[in-house]
């Protein structure tokens, strides 16, 4: 069995150990060896029954653990990859006992799915994407380092491109197009393409200063 270390000490990363026990009671997977945050001190006074173990800039990988991430923001994610996967490390893919994953998904290294959440058939998400508590239609496609935060719907035939952030309540219409880097503000209803790196928000969904 290998160690598990969960890369982020914050609110997110206290949620995905919990999510990891859970894994854990169903099938034993992990052994939990600890959190990585350069905040060491990231959990004084919090009684969760973890510890932050190391710095995320100062860890060694070794053979037997994996990292799973806790980050919420997409560029993070992307920066926190490199430097590990530069010293060796390997990714683990967490998903909870209560999501739903169609047999006729694709997904990669790393995704992170909480619970209830749900990925239809002939969809494809790359890595290290995070989808929290969320509804994923059929035949989409989610690009590398996408966040898709809880309580979104995504309908059918969509395109979120790469280190797109979605806030929560967002509601996607079919055959929409969102480019790389976008970010889509809480509780908006996109039913337009979204040009990369823009920010929008409201109801429809109309481009803000990022």
């Amino acid at each position: 069995m290998k160690k598990i270390l969960i890369v982020g000490a914050g609110g997110f990363g206290r949620e995905l150990l919990q999510w990891i026990r859970d894994i854990n009671a169903v099938e034993p997977t992990w052994q939990v060896a600890g959190f990585l945050d350069d905040n060491l001190h990231a959990l004084d006074g919090l009684d969760i029954g973890c510890s932050v173990v190391g710095t995320i800039s100062g860890w060694k990988p070794q053979s037997d653990e994996v990292f799973a991430l806790a980050l919420g923001s997409p560029a993070a994610k992307r920066a926190v990859v490199a430097s590990l996967q530069a010293r060796g490390a390997a990714f683990a893919t967490v998903i909870h006992p209560t999501a739903l994953v169609s047999p006729y998904a694709v997904y990669g290294e790393g995704l992170i799915m909480f619970p209830f959440s749900k990925l239809s058939c002939q969809t494809t998400v790359g890595d290290h994407v995070t989808i929290l508590s969320t509804q994923i239609g059929h035949d989409n496609v989610i690009g590398d380092f996408t966040v898709v935060s809880g309580g979104c719907n995504i309908l059918r035939n969509v395109r979120l491109g790469a280190d797109v952030f979605v806030a929560a309540g967002v509601c996607v219409a079919q055959d929409v197009v969102v480019g790389d880097g976008a970010y889509l503000g809480l509780g908006s209803v996109v039913v337009k393409d979204v040009a990369p790196h823009t920010k929008v928000f409201g109801c429809p969904a109309r481009a803000v200063p990022f």
